[in-house]
């Protein structure tokens, strides 16, 4: 994908989010931690940013920070685990438009993923940073276990502590399984040569 392209789709992207929260205020539903509690709404603004980022980065003609370059695979292996779980485990819930959904639960990951795996300057992930995928994901589901047990308010109903700690063992490790495998598809199919010849 060219640069431009990269920016412009973040930036679509991260309007798309503050539309579909722009709806939730105007239902008197605005806190912010809770639509951004939502992985989606994370991963997807945050992998926006980081699209605009390196478009950016190529557009002014600087070279590629290398956590930029891991922040692409990563956010490439979040996303698909977006789509998995949203398409898979909890299709159709949600308050925000259709079309909405489709966006940020089909086209954004399958934009990303493609990029990542098929532009020509795409990342060459070394395997020594694939563990820069676990912290984010950690994070997300720490705290929203927290709030599950103090304020009662979890993003998705298979992490609501009254299914038990055996059902949320299964569901958390099930989900970080299918974000390792993800990334382990992402970090392997990224090593692939690139099609354009190498500057001499």
């Amino acid at each position: 994908m060219l640069p431009l392209a990269r920016v412009v789709v973040g930036v679509v992207v991260l309007l798309v989010v503050l539309f579909a929260y722009a709806l939730r205020i105007a239902v008197g539903d605005a806190n912010p931690f809770d639509f951004f509690g939502y992985f989606t709404n994370q991963t997807s603004s945050l992998t926006a940013l980081v699209l605009v980022a390196i478009g950016g980065c190529a557009l002014a003609g600087r070279r590629r920070p290398e956590w930029l370059t891991v922040g692409w695979g990563v956010g490439a292996a979040c996303l698909i685990v977006v789509a998995v779980v949203y398409n898979v485990l909890v299709p159709g819930t949600g308050s925000a438009p259709p079309w909405v959904s489709v966006v940020l639960h089909v086209v954004f990951p399958a934009i990303v993923l493609a990029d990542v795996l098929l532009s020509p300057d795409r990342p060459r992930l070394a395997w020594k940073r694939l563990w820069w995928v676990l912290p984010y994901p950690l994070a997300w589901v720490t705290v929203v276990l927290i709030r599950g047990a103090t304020d009662g308010w979890v993003p998705y109903g298979f992490l609501l502590p009254s299914r038990g700690l055996p059902s949320l063992g299964l569901h958390v490790t099930g989900i970080l399984a299918l974000l390792m495998l993800s990334a382990t598809a992402v970090w392997t199919l990224s090593g692939r040569p690139s099609r354009r010849p190498r500057r001499t």
